[in-house]
């Protein structure tokens, strides 16, 4: 079936655009926002994804605010342009890798706004994400970071708050592939304990922004490693791809993370990487709070990304930081929004956290089991 984008020169196959390169029900191609206010008045969460071979499309926008995390949730058949609006909620490329807007429409959840992203890092590319379970692919996705700042407002009830690019920071990302999204097909595979450790933190500083992301086995096997420094952005019309300042990629990375007891959360943090000639920088993390992701999806229990809700469903939730259980297992994948230090550099970013099963290096045993002092 053609749609607009055949009129571009963009094919990687001999098939229409809108023909996916496989069947596989996981194929997904997925937008993420966060942005935080530098000193944690408050914390954005933005998400929208296509599945084209369920003919999902779904999108979630939240925001933490006094200690309550609100969310707005739109979910529905996926049209066939691939339209980058649902329900209430539209993402608009508004110049591609530079500026990006999400709109909240207003609706019956009190949750609204108007927000444009503009880049202050080029794009960067992680590495390919692959796991290969049981001779099957049930991962293998491509990621783009960028680093920015957000403007605009967002409302909440009857309360506007207005969101500066100068007090305002946040990353966001493009992800595309298979990962596993919605009801999976059953097979006669045994079943495989969840075993995952992953941690990601895009930080902001004034004169740099820095990354992290690392996957690990249960015994601390690293498969995953992307540590780098990114420059910013020269003047805001600098380029954003192609031709841009090379990011330093960093030789080593250590950390060091404590659970807060009971739970699979940071209590605190550090981290050090070692640069090509030796030289180690510390970066250490000072938590103001913890946004659980599933205010913009993952894992929900009803608006787990790519599940079904027919031709359109809305909903909305709000809820207090301190009321969510910590162990259930939507509350599982978290981003700790930190104040941050590295030297003389004062910054801000998140610490993302998502552990199932064991991991030895930092204690934590079973499946979701609370980490226990010993």
């Amino acid at each position: 079936m053609l749609t607009p984008f055949d009129d571009f020169p963009i094919h990687q196959t001999g098939d229409p655009i809108a023909q996916t390169v496989s069947a596989d029900p996981n194929h997904y191609d997925r937008y993420f926002f966060n942005g935080f206010d530098r000193d944690g008045a408050f914390m954005i969460g933005g998400a929208m994804g296509h599945y084209p071979n369920r003919g999902v499309v779904d999108a979630a926008f939240s925001f933490v605010i006094d200690g309550v995390e609100h969310s707005v949730f739109a979910s529905g058949l996926m049209p066939i342009d691939r339209a980058t609006t649902i329900g209430p909620i539209t993402v608009e490329v508004v110049e591609p890798l530079r500026q990006i807007r999400l709109v909240i429409a207003p609706n019956e959840h009190g949750l609204s706004g108007n927000l444009l992203f503009r880049a202050r890092t080029a794009a960067i590319e992680e590495p390919k994400q692959t796991i290969v379970r049981n001779s099957t692919k049930i991962m293998d996705y491509t990621r783009l970071t960028q680093w920015g700042t957000w403007e605009g407002t967002v409302t909440v009830g009857d309360r506007t708050i207005e969101v500066s690019a100068e007090t305002t920071f946040g990353v966001r990302d493009r992800s595309w592939g298979v990962r596993g999204v919605g009801t999976q097909a059953p097979t006669n595979f045994p079943a495989a304990a969840p075993e995952i450790f992953w941690l990601w933190a895009p930080l902001h500083f004034d004169d740099i922004c820095t990354h992290l992301a690392l996957f690990e086995h249960s015994d601390g096997s690293r498969w995953m490693q992307s540590a780098l420094v990114v420059p910013v952005l020269d003047s805001p019309a600098a380029p954003t791809y192609g031709d841009v300042p090379k990011a330093e990629e960093l030789e080593g990375v250590a950390y060091e993370l404590q659970w807060q007891p009971g739970k699979r959360e940071m209590e605190s943090a550090a981290i050090e990487v070692t640069h090509a000639d030796g030289s180690v920088d510390r970066i250490e993390f000072e938590p103001f709070y913890t946004f659980r992701m599933r205010g913009i999806g993952y894992m929900h229990p009803h608006w787990a990304h790519g599940s079904i809700h027919g031709e359109l469903e809305v909903g909305g939730e709000s809820i207090a930081l301190e009321d969510f259980a910590p162990l259930d297992p939507s509350s599982i994948h978290i981003q700790t929004l930190c104040r941050v230090r590295m030297g003389d550099r004062v910054g801000v970013g998140v610490l993302e956290q998502l552990v199932f099963g064991p991991h030895a290096p930092t204690g934590l045993t079973g499946i979701l089991d609370g980490f226990q002092p010993t």
